[in-house]
């Protein structure tokens, strides 16, 4: 656990490890042979330039990389032997970010032009001048860098991974647990609230049977027991979407207005843009947006016509469904079970509903879904 650590920004390591190197390059370099007047001036400053280019690794390791490449050339140039600690590094944080080729690339151009550099303007036999390249970057320190960046890079992918994986499971369980929960509703509600609902509905039987006025209160009794039951019902619908079933989707929605033509209500469906896949979510979740709306139209709302749009947009998926019932603009509908779990729904999936009376009479219901970066 490492809640109680102090945690050092990324700029401040940086800058922190530039100028470690910096001061260790020109270390080395002033405490070894160099050159005297203007050549010593013209390296201490690359040597000083190279190290320091490191603070800006992280956000542009090419254009560091090209930097103290330069910067190494140049030193060499000027007379000055040591090794390139910041080209290391930047070949490092380069392989780190998934910039191997061109690591690889830069560095075999590094190594053909130093061995250039030092043979055209350092003086002794071609062994020495060699030794000199060689000094400024070793082929073995070069291939410890990118073996290390490589380690790190895949490192990091395998815990990006892992977590990926935690996060799956997570949901999965959450999943099952929904899924148990629902089971336990079902037997635990579903029968009281039933012997509810009977009793009520006899209670009601009897009463008109004699001839006696049936209480208020029992007829609320009655009609709530009828409404939970219908609402319990569809919440456990939701719930125990297992798999066990084919899960509905778009291409289901063209039968399930259907099925409220055949229940008396003149209901239309029409398709605008360019039809495309949606992810499976989107469209599971338009046709409960569809299904739950022309169910509370054939309930409630007394309404004769109901419109079904769904409009292809290239980054979403439009959903509205109108009707011609008794809702005005002044009396809001009570927001029950059913426009609740629609709101849940689209929100999970980052999209808007809205739900109002209509203008001319009965309600609309508009959804738009994105169909971009959605599972």
């Amino acid at each position: 656990m490492n809640k109680g650590r102090f945690a050092v920004p990324a700029a401040v390591t940086d800058w922190v490890t530039a100028v470690g190197v910096a001061a260790l390059l020109l270390g080395t370099g002033l405490s070894g042979p160099h050159p005297a007047g203007g050549h010593q001036l013209v390296g201490t400053a690359l040597l000083a330039a190279g190290g320091l280019a490191l603070a800006a690794r992280r956000r542009a390791p090419l254009a560091v990389l090209a930097v103290t490449g330069l910067c190494a050339v140049g030193y060499l140039g000027a007379g000055f032997e040591a090794l390139s600690v910041p080209y290391l590094i930047a070949v490092y944080g380069a392989v780190r970010a998934g910039r191997r080729t061109a690591a690889l690339a830069a560095s075999a151009g590094l190594l053909a032009v130093l061995h250039l550099t030092a043979l055209l303007l350092r003086e002794g036999s071609a062994r020495e001048v060699v030794a000199q390249a060689r000094s400024t970057l070793e082929l073995a320190w070069l291939i410890a860098a990118f073996a290390a960046g490589e380690a790190v890079r895949q490192a990091e992918r395998r815990a990006d991974e892992a977590e990926r994986t935690r996060e799956e499971t997570a949901r999965r369980r959450a999943d099952e647990e929904r899924l148990r929960i629902a089971r336990e509703l079902h037997d635990s509600l579903t029968h009281q609230i039933s012997v509810i609902k009977v009793q009520s509905e006899v209670a009601v039987h009897v009463a008109r049977r004699r001839g006696e006025r049936v209480p208020e209160a029992l007829l609320a009794i009655q009609e709530a027991g009828r409404e939970a039951s219908r609402e319990l019902r569809a919440t456990l619908e939701a719930l125990r979407d297992d798999g066990t079933t084919p899960p509905h989707g778009l291409e289901h929605i063209p039968d399930l207005v259907q099925r409220f033509q055949g229940l008396g209500l003149a209901a239309t469906l029409m398709v605008e843009g360019r039809p495309h896949a949606v992810p499976a979510a989107v469209g599971r979740t338009a046709y409960r947006i569809v299904q739950e709306s022309l169910t509370n139209v054939a309930r409630h709302a007394a309404a004769t016509t109901a419109s079904v749009r769904i409009d292809y947009r290239p980054d979403a998926l439009a959903i509205r469904v109108d009707d011609d019932g008794k809702a005005t603009l002044h009396p809001v509908p009570t927001s029950g079970l059913g426009l609740l779990g629609m709101r849940e729904r689209v929100t999970a999936l980052g999209g808007r509903l809205h739900t109002e009376p209509r203008s001319t009479g009965g309600f609309t219901v508009q959804a738009e879904l994105p169909t971009t970066g959605t599972s």
